[in-house]
């Protein structure tokens, strides 16, 4: 294997329009590796640390010229000559050089970069495509995509307090079926809602963002889109709902400003479980706040052996978080967010803690993403069965369907689709 001869950090623009940072890690084999990170907007507030230059005036301080100089000047010399094949070994050096535990020295930016960008290369030297270089174990799973066609909370103005209404063709038979499913669900939907009077402009992620107040109307909206489409709801096409229930929460309470009303934990957990015996709903995640333990493992106890409960903000993709989880019996499932810690090889140990505990992972994007492809490449590597890449709308998005289209060319028989494997207990 060669050696890792040079390291570079650009800025570039994320799909809202905001500086993030690109790297490129090149090989004495003259192979490189190029990898864009992303960026959130309805964030945990256990992530690692973000790196931003705040004190500047260009792009209202959201640039990223200080993570850039960490990248070049920090990050490169000390891995310059090291195997780009000893992912675990280069990610320790990154740890060990920041030195804080949430990367608030050279920023998780910074140094997920680079972790990727190195994967990336090491990949190309071998001439494998990147799940293959990743995976420890054949055959591959091509996972579920959870597509996010509603958009409300803060992916989008004036529309609904739940932030992503998601569906998710469990019974389609192959990858490219389940695609077809949620592109066909996602036009319809776009019929209903101009139909309705009701505008088509999109959120964040893709997902239509009309100016509707109820959680419910948005249900009702997805569920006739589903029918219209020829699709059995329930059967072939489930609901997925992320509340992002952290920025609902204040001082013990949920407010729903929306809808306007208050809930309690409890109160909250009712709620769910009229929506889920009205609705196919088979994945709530986020459904209660980051911090709110008490909350997360009444709503498991009630309603989380009937369908998956994920935890995003309650574990950030952080080891530690979701061992607590484990141990209490907080959800029965993890996002896995790769910006969210800051490695590949933290991410891929967060991985696998969640699947050793029978628990479901489920890779995915961030609101603010590029055209990198990387998460596709990782969820087929972990066979983790499901990904969370947005609306069958808008490149930055598309640009990781499309990815899985070419995976599951390659794989052929080989490759095996995960819908089976997600469904609701419940008949809807």
């Amino acid at each position: 294997m060669p050696s890792i001869s040079k390291v570079r950090a650009q800025e570039v623009l994320d799909s809202r329009g905001h500086p993030t940072i690109s790297v490129i890690v090149s090989l004495s084999d003259g192979t490189q590796g190029l990898a864009m990170v992303p960026s959130g907007a309805s964030t945990g507030k256990h992530e690692a640390v973000e790196l931003r230059d705040v004190t500047e005036a260009r792009y209202q301080g959201k640039g990223v010229r200080a993570a850039m100089g960490n990248v070049e000047n920090k990050i490169g010399p000390i891995i310059v000559g090291l195997n780009p094949e000893d992912q675990e070994g280069l990610d320790g050096k990154l740890l060990a050089l920041d030195g804080t535990p949430n990367k608030s020295n050279l920023g998780a930016n910074s140094i997920l970069g680079v972790s990727l960008a190195v994967a990336r290369a090491a990949a190309t030297s071998k001439n494998i495509p990147l799940y293959q270089h990743l995976s420890k174990s054949a055959p591959f799973l091509l996972p579920v995509p959870l597509f996010n066609i509603f958009n409300g909370g803060r992916h989008a103005e004036d529309s609904t307090d739940f932030q992503e209404f998601m569906v998710v063709p469990t019974g389609a038979p192959t990858f490219s079926e389940a695609l077809r499913a949620g592109a066909e669900i996602y036009q319809s939907l776009r019929g209903i809602l101009i139909s309705e009077g009701l505008k088509t402009t999109v959120g964040d992620e893709g997902g239509f963002a009309p100016s509707i107040k109820s959680n419910r109307t948005a249900l009702e909206l997805i569920k006739s889109a589903i029918d219209v489409s020829g699709y059995q709801s329930g059967k072939e096409v489930g609901i997925a709902l992320d509340v992002a229930a952290s920025e609902l929460y204040d001082e013990g309470k949920y407010t729903f400003s929306q809808e306007g009303q208050t809930l309690k934990s409890n109160e909250l957990v009712d709620y769910y479980s009229k929506l889920i015996n009205e609705f196919p709903i088979i994945s709530i995640e986020d459904g209660m706040a980051e911090d709110d333990w008490a909350g997360w493992r009444l709503l498991t106890e009630k309603i989380g052996g009937d369908i998956q409960i994920v935890g995003d903000d309650l574990y950030v993709t952080n080891k530690l978080r979701i061992n607590k989880g484990i141990e209490t019996k907080a959800s029965n499932a993890v996002l896995i967010k790769p910006n969210q810690i800051g490695t590949l090889t933290e991410t891929l140990d967060a991985v696998d803690i969640t699947q050793k505990a029978g628990w479901q992972a489920i890779i995915s994007h961030r609101s603010g993403e590029t055209e990198d492809t990387t998460i596709a490449d990782l969820a087929v590597a972990t066979s983790s069965g499901q990904i969370k890449a947005g609306a069958p709308c808008r490149s930055e998005r598309l640009a990781k369907y499309n990815r899985l289209l070419e995976i599951q060319a390659q794989l052929g028989e080989h490759g095996v689709y995960a819908g089976s494997g997600m469904k609701s207990k419940r008949t809807n």
